[in-house]
């Protein structure tokens, strides 16, 4: 089939590398003229593992091309796709200005039918919105349908070869006929597509980004107050994981969540049930426990330092706002830095990826070094923001000679307990003992009775 993808932002590269994948002929249309030469040259501008094979393999065999020219990228294209920014705007809705500007702009240069699918996340009733733009400067028939994309950064490739299920938003048989033709390949394991109304599907992959930030979010109020009753949050994972209805996935408690999807998402069905006047309570407290999250390993230095961080220097592991990408949106490794200099420390840190996204953004505001271990000498303790690999099983001998103290503040539970008290540390984790420099574990904070006791009913 014939496709063409407009936006080439982290969504629409994948989308447009991954169809081509699978036997279609895509172009790709971008604004930036520079980032299209770069793509039309080989460069991919994105980390993504296993986005740079598939992108170079259907470059050489002519399946995927790039160009700023909208007009000549949809003129034979069956389907195309939407895959613009939806940024939240100053009241944190979504900002729908890059779809209907995109639509007015396909609207006034199709001759033919064609299928419009916004992949980008949107409100609900964009479908709607943007089925009118048409309707407004145009007689040719058009199906606008509307396909939420399901990737996480780190592994969209998979998530797009491989889906755990294909949702699809559209009334139209004929659009329906091509889209399933379109994605039979990625379902030949039985994996469902779920036809649905427009509205239902725009709602759906809100629901689930918000769902997930809502279970990370309750684990690390879970974690925070193991720290307060001396229990383990990874024996209570366990426990709860356990269960069949509850899972195993995302219940790993942390330093909050990030990145370009679950802030956004949330807010923006928050604003959206309040244009409704519906108190959407439970999202509005995840909002509020996870931007107090995102800084509590501060909170925790604070208490250790005796609330006297001036002149102290750090070393901080991992920016990314998760590991196995350079996306650094929403990244709580951004807000333990603010804290940190405003509270007078200095910070030097070390990204796998992230380094220079980081660096465009704050500039000098922290020091950068080439490598894990260089960014550790001479600092009073070393942070953990994020949860690379190759920071799970460093070389603690080279750790001990670098840092002043054997001291960590681990934001993401990579250590076991025992092997940092066999190493003498002081360490102190998420939701867990902490571990003093001498071996011993901190003796928890008592609640009161009155704290523990159940309410009367």
């Amino acid at each position: 089939m014939k496709i063409a993808v407009v936006g080439t932002g982290y969504v629409g590269l994948v989308t447009g590398t991954c169809l081509a994948e699978t036997g279609n002929d895509v172009i790709c249309v971008d604004v930036n003229a520079s980032k299209v030469e770069k793509m039309q040259n080989g460069e991919v501008p994105i980390y993504e593992p296993g986005l740079d094979l598939l992108f170079h393999r259907n470059i050489e065999q002519g399946r995927l091309h790039f160009t700023t020219d909208l007009a000549s990228a949809i003129k034979e294209a069956q389907i195309i796709f939407m895959a613009l920014p939806t940024p939240p705007g100053g009241d944190g809705a979504a900002d729908l200005s890059y779809i209907l500007g995109a639509a007015g702009d396909i609207s006034k240069i199709i001759t033919d039918y064609k299928v419009i699918v916004n992949k980008s996340t949107v409100p609900v009733g964009t479908a709607d919105k943007v089925s009118a733009v048409f309707a407004q400067n145009t007689n040719v028939q058009v199906d606008v349908v509307s396909n939420p994309e399901f990737l996480r950064e780190g592994v969209a490739v998979d998530d797009f070869m491989k889906p755990d299920r294909v949702v699809i938003g559209t009334k139209s048989e004929r659009a329906k006929k091509l889209m399933s033709e379109l994605y039979g390949p990625y379902v030949r394991q039985g994996n469902p597509i779920l036809f649905m109304d427009e509205r239902s599907s725009e709602l759906t992959k809100y629901a689930a980004n918000s769902f997930l930030a809502t279970k990370i979010t309750f684990m690390n109020e879970v974690a925070n107050l193991c720290e307060l009753v001396g229990a383990d949050v990874d024996a209570v994972r366990r426990g709860i994981g356990s269960d069949e209805r509850i899972g195993k996935r995302f219940l790993f408690p942390g330093i909050g969540y990030g990145g370009s999807c679950f802030p956004k998402d949330v807010q923006a069905l928050v604003m959206a049930a309040n244009e409704t006047a519906y108190d959407f309570q439970i999202l509005k407290s995840v909002m509020e426990v996870n931007e107090r999250q995102k800084t509590i390993i501060v909170d925790k230095m604070l208490k250790y330092y005796k609330n006297d961080l001036q002149g102290k220097h750090f070393a901080l592991w991992g920016l990314a706002f998760k590991p196995e990408t350079d996306d650094i949106r929403e990244a709580p490794a951004l807000y333990i830095i603010k804290s940190l200099v405003a509270h007078g420390a200095t910070v030097t840190v070390f990204d796998p990826e992230a380094v220079e996204n980081v660096r465009n953004v704050i500039g000098d505001q922290v020091t950068y070094a080439e490598n894990m271990y260089d960014a550790l000498e001479n600092a009073d303790a070393l942070l953990i923001a994020t949860e690379w690999s190759v920071f799970r099983n460093p070389d603690f001998d080279k750790i001990d000679n670098l840092l002043k103290s054997k001291v960590i503040f681990d934001g993401r539970n990579l250590y076991d307990l025992q092997k940092m008290i066999d190493l003498g540390y002081y360490y102190n984790s998420v939701g867990r003992k902490k571990i003093t420099t001498n071996g011993d574990t901190a003796q928890p904070i008592q609640l009161s009775s009155d704290a523990v006791e159940a309410p009367a009913v």
